[in-house]
């Protein structure tokens, strides 16, 4: 149902990943902190990573291999853009628990590339790889990562702010 509106409405696809990284931001402040809640996000964030790239599609390929191409989206490549949304939260998620951006932006993108690895070599899951879709996972996992650093920059600011503002008053 998702998928058909944004397939219908295209224009909205980046405001869908907008709204991701909105939500995102949000639980990433409001649980700045809370590892364990944020590693459980993690997790959860996942499970659709799973579901759409390795869940067999109920056709099958007749042979492996990957399209190898590089292109930028356009606002009407629903496809390409929900692969940017697809990565964002886990590895923003990530990122905040494990307090290490760069390494889960890598993370991020391995394991785009196992899953590219794993539809060229599995052919019964009947899903195509395809280089361009690593690259907006990667693009995803870059913006999920920026993100994080936003969000940590905001809550250690917050901090500062509150212990300078009560050693004011005491």
């Amino acid at each position: 149902m998702i998928t058909n509106f944004l397939l219908d409405h295209s224009a909205l696809v980046p405001v869908a990943i907008l709204l991701v990284a909105l939500v995102c931001a949000v639980l990433g402040h409001l649980l700045a902190g809370k590892r364990r809640i944020l590693w459980a996000l993690t997790g959860v964030s996942l499970v659709p990573v799973f579901a759409l790239t390795l869940v067999p599609a109920g056709r099958t390929l007749d042979e492996t291999g990957c399209t190898v191409q590089f292109f930028l989206p356009t606002l009407g490549a629903v496809e390409l853009l929900a692969n940017v949304a697809l990565f964002l939260p886990p590895v923003y998620f990530a990122a905040l628990a494990s307090r290490r951006p760069l390494t889960t932006l890598a993370a991020g993108s391995a394991l785009s590339a196992v899953v590219e690895a794993v539809q060229a070599l599995v052919p019964a899951i009947g899903r195509a790889c395809d280089t361009n879709d690593w690259l907006m996972n990667t693009l995803g996992a870059v913006l999920g990562m920026f993100l994080a650093l936003g969000t940590a920059w905001l809550v250690k600011r917050r901090a500062q702010s509150g212990s300078a503002t009560g050693a004011m008053s005491s």
